[in-house]
């Protein structure tokens, strides 16, 4: 059963197919940075580390590993295969996500891109 795609932070367990995606998948949390390898559309590339607005698993394998979350935005998603669990607490859940959505993404991707302070023992090594 194909449902309406929706606003942005569809319930957990919902199962969705990607735009030229081929396999299922479930979603499992939402707004994740990657901090593993990062492909887009097959290929492997080296960019800023950004957030995403779902995290996921291939259905109905489910997590095949802990660095095996698939990332993906609302933008992303052809199709919604169905539903997962909605209660009140979820509906007001996704309303708070979506309504300071974009002001965070902003200021958390500024945050995890900011350079590294240098540690005392390189800056010691520096100076020698």
């Amino acid at each position: 059963m194909e449902e309406k795609i929706g606003e942005r932070f569809l319930p957990i367990g919902t199962v969705v197919l990607l735009k030229e995606g081929k396999k299922e998948l479930m979603i499992i949390n939402y707004c994740i940075v990657p901090t593993g390898e990062v492909y887009e559309q097959g290929e492997k590339v080296n960019s800023k580390r950004k957030l995403y607005d779902y995290g996921a698993c291939p259905y109905p394998e489910g997590v095949l590993g802990p660095n095996r979350i698939l990332a993906f935005n609302h933008d992303q998603i052809d199709k919604v295969l169905h539903l997962g669990y909605e209660t009140e607490q979820s509906k007001e859940f996704s309303k708070q996500l979506n309504d300071g959505y974009e002001n965070a993404k902003e200021k958390i991707e500024e945050e995890i891109n900011k350079p590294k302070p240098a540690s005392p023992a390189s800056e010691e090594n520096n100076n020698n």
